[in-house]
């Protein structure tokens, strides 16, 4: 029972679920992806991923993204080790109280347009921590959010799927702050 009141408190998500679920074929996502990238970025979407207190399970995913599978090196995605290359920044995990303050600090340091992409339930608002003492609450509690991934965690395939529909997103509307 506890999970289907998750599922009903979870919000509306920017990304929509019924995209989530889509079956596809991965290659088609990846020429897909490459045409966005190369037109909205000149060739290279570089990403900082920040940890503000999830339980690993979306990085993992995140990880998958670079194995030969996914291969996301290969059609312009790159996670960089500083916010200050970045353009794009996706957050995973509840923010805790104690990486609230690093999480502003990151945010201030990527260069404007600053998108920001919320994944994962415990990002988007909490999660299954939601009400803890250590918990400040969802990633939008401390910087704003533009975007918004569910699940727990999304799979690799959903978060590439996802950011195909951001950067359709993006391509529509130029005034990302």
């Amino acid at each position: 029972m506890s999970i289907y009141s998750k599922i009903i408190a979870t919000r509306q998500t920017i990304v929509p679920l019924s995209l989530l679920s889509q079956e596809g074929d991965i290659t088609q996502i990846k020429d897909k992806l490459n045409k966005k990238i190369s037109n909205l970025f000149k060739g290279s979407l570089a990403i900082r991923e920040v940890d503000a207190g999830s339980s690993n399970a979306e990085e993992q995913e995140l990880t998958a993204l670079a194995n030969t599978f996914y291969d996301s090196e290969r059609f312009g995605i790159h996670f960089v080790a500083s916010p200050r290359h970045a353009d794009m920044l996706m957050v995973t995990g509840p923010v805790s109280r104690n990486m609230a303050l690093a999480l502003k600090k990151t945010y201030e340091a990527t260069p404007s347009p600053k998108i920001v992409v919320a994944v994962g339930d415990g990002a988007i608002d909490g999660g299954i921590f939601k009400g803890s003492y250590a918990i400040v609450g969802g990633v939008h509690e401390v910087i704003p959010v533009h975007f918004q991934i569910p699940g727990d965690p999304p799979s690799a395939k959903q978060i590439l799927v996802s950011l195909l529909y951001i950067l359709d997103v993006i391509h529509g509307k130029e005034d990302i702050k």
